[in-house]
């Protein structure tokens, strides 16, 4: 290939270049879906529990969990769905005390899980013990804040507090239920919940704030977001009065997130600081998100299929020979301090991270 040449292709666009390949399903080996799902799922068996509060199995545990079984379930991995079968099974017994109570966001969620495992075993067992989850985020205890009974007078989940965090917690529960039941007043209800956190929290560049006193763009706390709105999307039905109001919402923050990536493919841990580190976990979820806009139809392909391959190469290697995700921000609550998103620690392996990468993976193997 001659000089001339090849500075003609360097200066084409990124889409045109790899125009007669799928950026979304062409992977060099080590990067394909089928070999980082693998490495992680199989990691996800062989841990031990993340207990909240040390009492109970937590929403980073749930959502690997769930991320390894849609993996597992898509790839048609018996073997790797046996052992994650194994592993719950002592929550119906030996390890019961470890099921979450149902009084917060961060625990309620707890339910998509078992009704995940009830969609791909049919047994109704498991559907049985994950109904209670999502029906008591609308049943108002006595003992309910002023607050708390506030918010469900206006319809509600009793357990609002206006945190981007619940834009997952609360939707993934509700839109299980809905699959498992076809019960629209779950699916209704999560979109109403979901509006009035866009109209509270997203801001006119799109992105969101941690809570309306915390002016920081927190990257999982925005992560939680974009993958909250995205599992709605996939299954809230046309006709619902609040589709049109969460697709803009949707559409204006992935508009954003394309223009706040950096250039070596991540988003940092403060989305528009472009001298904050960037962060894995958030990342994989802005990925997940525009990967699932990409296939649905509500991106363009041309313009966001670049945006997602980009990332999703520049988030493999993050994973240790281990199967560990790196540089994932630990916990974090809210706090008017920038200061204190720029310190917060960063862990290896953690499962606030390691659950997104498996979203992106089934993400990239699923059909649309």
């Amino acid at each position: 290939m001659n000089r001339r040449l090849l500075t003609l292709l360097l200066l084409l666009p990124f889409h045109v270049l790899f125009a007669q390949k799928n950026l979304l399903t062409d992977f060099p080996k080590g990067y394909t879906p089928q070999e980082v799902g693998k490495r992680l799922a199989h990691r996800f068996v062989g841990g031990k529990h993340a207990l909240h509060a040390g009492k109970w199995i937590s929403y980073p545990e749930t959502f690997n969990w769930n991320g390894s079984l849609k993996f597992a379930a898509l790839t048609k991995d018996k073997e790797l769905l046996k052992l994650l079968q194994d592993k719950f099974e002592p929550l119906f017994t030996t390890e019961k005390q470890l099921l979450p109570i149902m009084n917060h966001v961060d625990l309620n969620m707890f339910g998509s899980l078992p009704l995940e495992l009830y969609q791909i075993t049919k047994e109704k067992r498991y559907f049985e013990l994950g109904m209670p989850y999502a029906d008591t985020q609308w049943i108002v205890p006595e003992d309910a804040s002023p607050q708390a009974k506030e918010w469900a007078e206006k319809g509600y989940s009793w357990q609002t507090r206006l945190w981007i965090d619940d834009m997952y917690m609360i939707t993934i529960v509700q839109t299980q239920a809905y699959k498992v039941t076809k019960d629209r007043k779950y699916i209704d209800r999560a979109a109403k919940e979901m509006v009035l956190y866009l109209d509270e929290l997203q801001r006119p560049n799109g992105l969101f704030y941690h809570a309306p006193d915390v002016p920081f763009y927190w990257g999982r706390g925005n992560g939680w977001m974009a993958a909250g709105m995205t599992e709605l999307l996939r299954y809230l039905p046309k006709d619902n009065k609040d589709r049109p109001r969460i697709l803009k919402g949707y559409l204006t923050m992935m508009k954003s997130l394309k223009e706040h990536q950096a250039p070596s493919g991540m988003w940092n841990q403060l989305i528009d600081d472009p001298q904050c580190w960037a962060e894995t976990s958030g990342t994989a979820m802005f990925t997940y998100a525009m990967i699932t806009g990409v296939k649905q139809g509500w991106l363009d392909k041309q313009e966001y299929a670049p945006v997602a391959r980009k990332a999703w190469m520049a988030m493999v290697p993050y994973i240790n020979e281990n199967g560990a995700v790196r540089e994932v921000c630990v916990g974090t609550n809210k706090k008017n301090d920038k200061q204190y998103y720029y310190d917060r620690p960063r862990n290896v392996g953690d499962y606030h991270g390691q659950a997104p990468y498996l979203w992106c993976t089934v993400a990239l193997l699923e059909k649309m």
